[in-house]
């Protein structure tokens, strides 16, 4: 496995691949980390990460592989990559959409646990009410990336 750093509108945001997918990302850069892509998947990745960045795209399409997570922890990052761009959806709902209502607090630790964050949208998951809880790239990084989004979003729509 080998990761890539980037530089990005929320700090510096490394990538990791195996050759075949994406299988981690982290905030920050990590340790011995290429700051040119290592191989044909980081080069993609690091491409459409830019490309999400910019605001140029919406949808990410190069391959993921989750390394590691419970039954119900992949359950969750699964239905997160189908949140659409711009949108977001409650600890609770997501609790629902996984089959149980009663584990939106799971539905936090999922969140804390997701391997590869940004590509697998964690971020889009929200508390109660709107309310902003939560984040393991921080609150800062949190927003940002939701008013990104919101605001790429709202210029599709009106144009």
């Amino acid at each position: 496995m080998g990761w890539t750093v980037l530089d990005s509108p929320i700090g510096m945001f490394s990538v990791a691949t195996d050759g075949v997918s994406v299988c981690g990302t982290r905030f920050g850069p990590v340790e011995d980390a290429a700051v040119a892509p290592v191989d044909e998947v980081s080069r993609r990745a690091v491409a459409e990460l830019r490309a999400y960045f910019a605001g140029e795209l919406t949808e990410f399409g190069v391959p993921v592989t989750v390394p590691r997570g419970s039954e119900f922890e992949r359950a969750v990052w699964q239905e997160m990559t189908r949140i659409p761009y711009g949108e977001t959806l409650t600890y609770g709902e997501m609790a629902r959409r996984v089959g149980d209502p009663g584990a939106a607090r799971a539905v936090g630790v999922a969140c804390n646990r997701n391997p590869i964050p940004v590509i697998v949208p964690c971020h889009r998951i929200i508390g109660a009410g709107g309310k902003l809880v939560g984040f393991g790239g921080g609150l800062p990084r949190k927003v940002k990336l939701l008013e990104m989004e919101a605001a790429v979003a709202l210029q599709r729509a009106w144009s």
